[in-house]
């Protein structure tokens, strides 16, 4: 194999090492600016997170209700227990939905909120859409189940983030 020459090379021992090509900077495009400002919309963050959690509760309602047997399974012809089955998977879907909807409704909403008042994006805004999310599921059973559900979903929420490394 032939090594070319440079012309310009004066016999040196040193030689400069080659330059760095400097990309340009891409600017985003205006759809692109305008799909990160819909998202940072927190109204916007808000009903999709409670749709998606919806989509999942769904889901689990299936298959939840799925595995759920009849208690007087052996007197029932196979008709009687896919009817059986198809009611229990029907319901546990719609419950799980609407409470998983309100679930990411209402966590996604808080965090938004706070972390734009705050204009920090750190674990405190976890923490505290962690707490606003349980104490509002659980205070139907009163204030002390408000404070034990805010305790445990914030903590659980600040797990959740801590194992994804979200930070």
């Amino acid at each position: 194999m032939a090594s070319k020459v440079d012309p310009s090379d004066s016999g040196s021992l040193s030689e400069k090492p080659p330059e760095k090509q400097i990309e340009p900077v891409k600017l985003p495009s205006f759809e692109e600016i305008r799909g990160q400002d819909i998202w940072n919309n927190c109204a916007v963050r808000s009903v999709v997170s409670g749709v998606l959690g919806g989509g999942l509760g769904i889901f689990m309602g299936l298959f939840l209700g799925a595995l759920e047997n009849p208690l007087m399974q052996e007197q029932m012809t196979a008709k009687q227990q896919f009817i059986y089955t198809a009611k229990q998977m029907g319901g546990r879907s719609w419950n799980s939905a609407k409470a998983f909807a309100v679930m990411g409704l209402i966590f996604s909403g808080v965090e938004c909120v706070v972390e734009k008042a705050r204009a920090k994006h750190d674990t405190t805004n976890t923490v505290a859409a962690g707490c606003v999310t349980g104490g509002a599921l659980s205070a139907k059973g009163g204030p002390k189940a408000a404070c034990l559900g805010c305790a445990g979903f914030a903590t659980f929420s600040v797990l959740i983030e801590k194992f994804l490394d979200r930070d």
